[in-house]
């Protein structure tokens, strides 16, 4: 990674509002693994499975949490911080600054008529803004993208190369749509009857809050009659699907590849885990989490943690997996008792 000209401990330390201890004067140019850091890297310990990547580390600093003050081996300068992955954030957002935006409107970019933006944009190449569109101060629209008609984003809103945000949305301040995503497209439904399948036209909203991330390649689709709402803070990986009506709270975090069917509820501050599926018309409780290729097929409750198919509480798996590994072992003698009853 291109870093920039460094920062010495100290005053990384006073960034992150940490205690050093050792050397300020320590120069950091960049941010590296406990395993692979040099002296002139930031590095940071997190769990204790990592300690002896730190003992044996040669990072110029380490940012370490309460738990860690007294390890006897490892790097000398150390910075003390409450937690370890905020202060990270900060320390790399000052040691890899950003590229400064290029405020201005591609000569290729094609923009509607009525189309309105407060305070400058930046507007890439062959992107296109439909009739009516309204952009907030400082908005981002990456090359190829495409915002259509009637679209409205909040301020500081950034739209990546070749993502789509179709008519029907509303986003909030500081939301970001990256490489490839589609945001309210129709949803998938059809009314059946005897010649087949009729399309249901969708003529909601979707609505997007503000501080939002939805990621590359994944796919939100506007209400049928209704509105899909994303709360404000909540986080998408790449490759998620959000269907038709769904209603997902605040400060939720979605991985990589789940998949939410249409009308479901998903309450605040919700974790769902790499590749769950919820199906319809279902409400996952504030502060749940659904582990990993769980399927949820009924509601959950609120602060609860569930695995499995079908999804259930998480311990009661756990236990239900240690019983199975203690039977396994008896099978045989269970199959010869058979067996001979069978033959008797």
């Amino acid at each position: 990674m291109d870093a920039g000209s460094g920062l010495t401990a100290g005053q990384i330390a006073e960034l992150v509002g940490g205690e050093l201890i050792g050397r300020r004067d320590v120069t950091l140019a960049g941010v590296a693994p406990l395993n692979r850091a040099g002296p002139g890297e930031l590095s940071f310990l997190v769990s204790p499975r990592y300690v002896p990547y730190f003992e044996r580390s040669s990072a110029g600093a380490v940012l370490l949490g309460p738990g860690f003050r007294d390890l006897a081996a490892g790097p000398a300068t150390r910075i003390m911080v409450t937690d370890p992955l905020p202060a990270l954030a900060r320390a790399l957002d000052a040691l890899y600054p950003a590229e400064p935006t290029r405020w201005a409107v591609h000569g290729s970019a094609r923009i509607g008529r009525g189309v309105r933006w407060n305070g400058r944009v930046a507007i890439g190449e062959s992107a296109v803004l439909g009739g009516g569109v309204r952009l907030g101060a400082d908005c981002v629209i990456g090359a190829h993208a495409h915002i259509e008609e009637g679209v409205v984003l909040g301020d500081e809103c950034c739209v990546e190369a070749h993502a789509v945000v179709h008519s029907g949305a509303e986003l909030g301040d500081r939301v970001l749509v990256r490489a490839g995503a589609r945001v309210a497209g129709k949803g998938f439904a059809f009314a059946a009857t005897g010649d087949g399948h009729i399309p249901v036209r969708h003529v909601g909203r979707c609505v997007i809050g503000d501080d939002v991330e939805i990621g590359a390649n994944t796919t939100v689709d506007r209400g049928s009659i209704d509105d899909t709402v994303i709360g404000a803070g909540t986080k998408i990986d790449n490759l998620v699907q959000v269907a038709h009506n769904v209603r997902i709270g605040a400060r939720c975090i979605i991985m990589a590849q789940v998949g939410i069917a249409g009308s479901t509820v998903v309450e605040d501050d919700v974790m769902l885990a790499g590749q769950a599926g919820l199906a319809d018309h279902l409400t996952v409780g504030r502060g749940a989490r659904v582990a990993a290729q769980s399927g949820v097929i009924g509601d959950v409750d609120p602060g609860t943690t569930v695995s499995g198919y079908p999804a259930r509480n998480h311990r009661a798996v756990l236990r239900q997996a240690a019983a199975l590994a203690r039977l396994t072992p008896l099978v045989p003698s269970i199959e010869r008792a058979v067996a001979r009853d069978d033959a008797s």
